[in-house]
């Protein structure tokens, strides 16, 4: 399976996917933990991937998704985008929206 097929079976295995670096838990950057905050505070359920781990993943989500940095947020397979957006969907309340609608899909 090369690079690009293992990104799209992790994006199809869960709905709501954070690449981002280090993991929720102890994540290596501020916008990675800024993210993650934000995603849990909006009582997202989602997977993390941290790409320091992966180096493959590192090297190849930016040209998979055409977007430079980490962390990045999709839900259902498509690319929502990074730390800054992330923060402006849950100041809107979309990102609990979103989450919500996402949970209620997999139910």
């Amino acid at each position: 399976m090369d690079i690009n097929e293992r990104i799209r079976a992790i994006l199809t295995e869960h709905p709501i996917v954070l690449f981002m670096k280090g993991t929720p838990e102890f994540p290596m950057c501020g916008f990675s933990s800024r993210a993650a905050q934000a995603l849990s505070e909006a009582g997202a359920v989602f997977h993390a991937v941290n790409v320091l781990a992966d180096p493959q993943i590192r090297a190849a989500l930016p040209h998979f998704a055409n977007w430079p940095t980490f962390p990045q947020l999709f839900i259902q397979g498509e690319l929502i985008g990074g730390c800054d957006i992330i923060e402006d969907l849950k100041s809107a309340g979309e990102l609990s929206r979103m989450a919500s609608d996402v949970a209620g899909a997999a139910s």
